[in-house]
């Protein structure tokens, strides 16, 4: 099968939506299907929107999937009657964003009106695939196809896990996410502000360029609160993995996440998640189970649960284990991906 991806700028991207497509691709090339990437420069939104006038669809293909994201790109070239199957790969979507009303009005038009024009659908999580239904109020063709957590191999043991979350000193508390005002880390400089230095300390994954003067003004604003606050840009691999076996809590407070592979991954290692409840963190969070859902943006209530998991190691012990075990029910990716390559067989 001569499958095309279209996406923005490079599959080698570093952030969960594009880790999804690398491992889709490499998985179907492993088992014999041709892909080509087909890709359109990053640019501004609107900027994006007049690439209607001067891309087309490849030709030579048997089917195209398209990563949702480059929707405004795609509001002429998708129209019927198309040359092949469509298929949208929906990882959240960009009206359901914190940002004025007037701009999601906007954008909701635009989406809705990709979104019909497509043949079917994979999503990413059980959210983003009510949500899209919602907004194209129909039941076409889908498949929810969940994101690879288990790239870094097998969990760690209950063991190693409790014994580090009895180990004296600070709670060590992970943030990863690109430094964009969606995923939130304003509301957990804020909250560190309500705790004292020998509790708590922080470190930072995630590229600093995708919102420079958001990440600017967080490096600020860090400097100035007298907690350890370190930033380490974007990791991957084995960097990333000693990132996660050294946390005790991952902490990723985004205003709205289609999934959010970061919480499961930490899971992995025994880390218990905080999330919000916008989005679909509660696929994955059981609240005071395996860690904790906030208000977005409630700074206030995401310190007073650090403080309990920082001066209560028993709980964090029994929380962290929990986190385990949640992350040992997650499909493999290998099933995911192997779900994905049947579905879209169903179109030839």
């Amino acid at each position: 099968m001569k499958i095309g991806l279209l996406i923005y700028g490079s599959l080698n991207t570093l952030s969960g939506g594009y880790l999804y497509d690398r491992k889709m691709v490499e998985f179907l090339r492993q088992n014999g299907e041709e892909v080509k990437i087909i890709s359109l420069p990053w640019r501004n939104y609107f900027s994006h929107l007049t690439d209607n006038f001067t891309f087309q669809l490849p030709v030579g293909l048997d089917l195209l999937i398209q990563d949702e994201l480059n929707h405004p790109s795609l509001l002429l070239p998708n129209r019927r009657p198309h040359p092949y199957p469509i298929v949208s790969l929906v990882h959240h979507l960009r009206c359901l964003e914190r940002r004025p009303p007037w701009q999601n009005l906007l954008y909701r038009l635009v989406e809705r009106t990709y979104l019909r024009s497509v043949d079917a659908f994979l999503f990413n999580s059980k959210t983003t695939c009510k949500a899209v239904q919602a907004l194209v109020g129909d039941t076409r063709p889908y498949s929810i196809a969940y994101p690879p957590t288990d790239r870094f191999g097998p969990a760690l043991s209950a063991d190693v896990v409790a014994a580090r979350a009895v180990e004296p000193g600070p709670l060590r508390i992970l943030f990863l996410g690109n430094l964009i005002p969606r995923k939130g880390l304003h509301t957990l400089l804020d909250a560190i502000t309500y705790l004292s230095a020998s509790l708590v300390r922080v470190e930072v994954v995630g590229s600093l360029e995708a919102d420079p003067v958001y990440a600017n003004a967080m490096r600020s604003r860090a400097s100035k609160i007298p907690i350890p606050v370190n930033f380490h840009g974007p990791l991957d691999g084995q960097p990333l993995a000693d990132q996660f076996r050294a946390a005790h809590v991952l902490v990723l407070p985004s205003t709205y996440e289609g999934f959010g592979i970061a919480y499961l991954e930490g899971m992995g290692f025994g880390l218990p998640a905080i999330g919000t409840t916008a989005g679909a963190a509660p696929e994955m969070i059981t609240h005071a189970k395996n860690g904790y859902l906030i208000s977005p943006g409630d700074g206030k209530q995401l310190a007073a649960y650090l403080l309990q998991l920082a001066t209560d190691r028993l709980l964090l012990t029994e929380m962290s284990c929990n986190a385990l075990q949640r992350y040992r029910q997650q499909p493999t990716w290998e099933e995911t991906a192997a779900q994905i390559r049947q579905f879209l067989y169903k179109f030839l």
